[in-house]
């Protein structure tokens, strides 16, 4: 399977025969995938369908290697975790396959990333090693055509500075922000910057009380001035995202699906559920596993999205992308 058969659109009927195929080499090629199906007694004959594909359990990546061949890896990406968590290890084979996969999914919504300016208010990532998140903000802020662009810590006062020159320049804008941060931002400074896009990437981290997410949204609104907040769905385990452009409902480019599986009945995956835990399809996991059981609670809306709702309440919290729910 080569990068360029990747990312693409697809016909309902195209995107299941990409996934069988994609199924069939991963269980050849994946040592760990393979003794998964064959522990729940599965027939690879009888894989017909995409909800008939077994979904590997997200916390495979916290106690495994989960690779789909022999390599060594050009990249790590780990999860952020809390004291005292184990961490979530992705080895990812190639470079170029991540950053091809996180351009063509931002671009897929959102355009060409060369004509924005990027902000970044990640201080807890950019204090960790190994972030995806910050290896995508990296490619995103070096290959925009706006030298603004940058990371930023806890210098709010320059933050502020800088989005108001981006704002009088007239400058399409955007802010990605680790939701503490963006909190402890709004509390300092407001401005009204109707060219900013502003992502909210979760993750409370401990440092301020959990809130809603509509609360939580609302606030941020208010103090950037701005109608909407985006989010992204994304974490280490996955080399694509969804997005959001708001009301926490998310989208996913076409190599990418996210399925609804019973909270009861974790081998029951139907496109007929209107609630239930997010399995997720990424073609760009060729090399790891591309089938992914999440701990992620979702409702599928009218236009085809999926809300997210939160996690299951004994799933241990991950910091990427961390929802709210009362």
């Amino acid at each position: 399977m080569n990068l360029k058969d990747i990312f693409h659109p697809y016909s309902e009927l195209d995107f299941e025969e990409h996934a069988l195929a994609l199924f069939q080499y991963q269980y050849e090629k994946n040592e760990v995938y393979r003794s998964f199906c064959d522990l729940l007694k599965v027939n690879i004959r009888n894989i017909k369908t995409i909800t008939q594909i077994p979904f590997l359990p997200i916390s495979f990546f916290k106690t495994h290697q989960v690779k789909s061949g022999d390599f060594e890896p050009e990249l790590l990406f780990c999860s952020s975790g809390t004291t005292g968590n184990e961490t979530s290890q992705h080895l990812v084979k190639n470079a170029l396959l991540y950053e091809r996969a996180f351009l063509h999914a931002f671009e897929y919504f959102y355009g060409d990333s060369r004509n924005y300016c990027f902000l970044a208010l990640l201080p807890n990532y950019l204090e960790q090693k190994h972030s995806s998140l910050i290896y995508m903000m990296n490619r995103l802020i070096f290959g925009s055509k706006y030298a603004e662009s940058g990371f930023y810590m806890y210098d709010f006062e320059a933050l502020f500075e800088k989005m108001n020159v981006l704002k009088n320049k007239g400058i399409k804008t955007i802010l990605f922000g680790v939701s503490f941060a963006l909190l402890d931002f709004s509390e300092k400074f407001t401005l009204n910057f109707s060219d900013l896009t502003v992502f909210e990437t979760g993750g409370m981290k401990g440092r301020r009380p959990e809130i809603v997410k509509e609360e939580l949204h609302q606030i941020l609104c208010n103090a950037f001035g701005v109608k909407q907040i985006h989010s992204e769905y994304g974490m280490c385990e996955l080399l694509s995202q969804a997005y959001s452009n708001g009301a926490n409902q998310f989208a996913t480019p076409p190599w990418m699906k996210l399925l609804l599986r019973d909270e009861k009945d974790p081998f029951h995956c139907s496109p007929t559920l209107s609630s239930g835990v997010i399995n997720v399809i990424d073609f760009a996991n060729l090399h790891s596993c591309a089938f992914i059981a999440t701990d992620d609670l979702g409702k599928r809306t009218a236009n085809g999205s999926i809300e997210i709702l939160g996690r299951l309440d004994a799933a241990q919290v991950r910091g990427c992308n961390l929802m709210y729910v009362t």
